[in-house]
């Protein structure tokens, strides 16, 4: 049995090629597991998992949680929204306080870009990153590869658009380390105030039509405009923006090929996407969040090795 190089899963940017396809490949055997009719397994029976998260979550937080069932892990769920955190407790205590009581392992999505870096070289727990500002998720871009593998097979040389808000979003880092990783080509797409500055130095290509974007690639993944991060007015309106960078099936129907379409999730509909575009053929969206669970399964599982 490989072995993944890492204790902590910290970010896409600390894995090797190797690692990102180990995990891939257990994936799959994990995704057979959940479309058995008995869905679970002993693999991670005894460790205890702590699902630490200091933001809102939905699908993260159920896939996380359901992926720890699934290996018979027992899990232990903080919300800081009614915690001590509230009263002032620094986020290396509150994480010390929950170890105390013999958690192996510690899944952390934070509002600080760097968090789970922080907090790896302080506790001994393996750490996985749910996602940490808008520095790096490296699970989404885990299971958006896999789902990408599962439709058009090996990445390498494939043409992947990263469409909307790039500059707030760190599902798109992520994104561009592992298929970059995986070797193949990423565009993203958006308006000048939703890219970052220095995006092109880590060998992007940058798009502003959004037509074009979808003309060049393989598969377009649409990021939603993350209005929560924004303190500032990034375009005149959500109207103007769809206009510009939305996309409909009228969009994808006048192509001249096949394009894959995929979205992390939520979906503003009627802002990045149409209702008719998000639930076409063409949309992988709900297989997505189906094979986060097995990916999840995976990174878990692989991690636990390592103590």
């Amino acid at each position: 049995m490989q072995s993944i190089s890492t204790k902590h899963l910290l970010g896409i940017k600390d894995l090797t090629t190797n690692d990102i396809n180990l995990i891939l490949e257990t994936a799959k055997e994990f995704k057979d597991v959940i479309n058995r009719p008995i869905k679970k397994v002993p693999s991670l029976r005894d460790v205890t998992i702590a699902n630490v998260f200091f933001e809102n979550s939905t699908r993260t937080r159920l896939s996380f949680e359901l992926a720890e069932k699934r290996l018979s892990a027992d899990v232990v769920n903080f919300s800081a929204s009614g915690s001590s955190v509230k009263k002032g407790e620094t986020l290396l205590d509150t994480v010390n306080n929950i170890l105390a009581m013999k958690v192996d392992m510690v899944v952390m999505r934070h509002s600080s870009p760097g968090a789970p870096h922080y907090l790896s070289k302080h506790i001994k727990a393996n750490i996985v990153n749910a996602g940490d500002g808008t520095h790096e998720h490296p699970t989404q871009a885990l299971l958006d590869a896999f789902s990408m593998q599962e439709k058009i097979g090996d990445l390498a040389g494939k043409k992947i658009a990263i469409i909307g808000d790039i500059l707030h979003s760190r599902v798109a880092l992520s994104n561009i380390f592992c298929l970059q990783k995986l070797g193949a080509e990423v565009m993203v797409c958006g308006p000048n105030t939703l890219l970052p500055k220095y995006i092109r130095e880590i060998g992007v290509k940058v798009e502003h039509n959004v037509q074009n974007a979808l003309q060049w690639c393989d598969v377009a993944n649409v990021l939603r405009i993350q209005l929560e991060r924004q303190q500032i007015k990034y375009f005149p309106s959500l109207r103007e923006y769809s206009l510009y960078f939305g996309i409909n099936k009228k969009m994808l129907d006048e192509l001249n090929k096949e394009i894959v379409l995929m979205h992390p999730g939520p979906i503003n509909r009627g802002v990045e996407l149409t209702s008719d575009a998000a639930d076409s053929h063409h949309s992988i969206i709900l297989d997505q969040v189906e094979n986060g669970v097995a990916v999840r399964m995976a990174v878990l599982y692989l991690l636990a090795q390592q103590n």
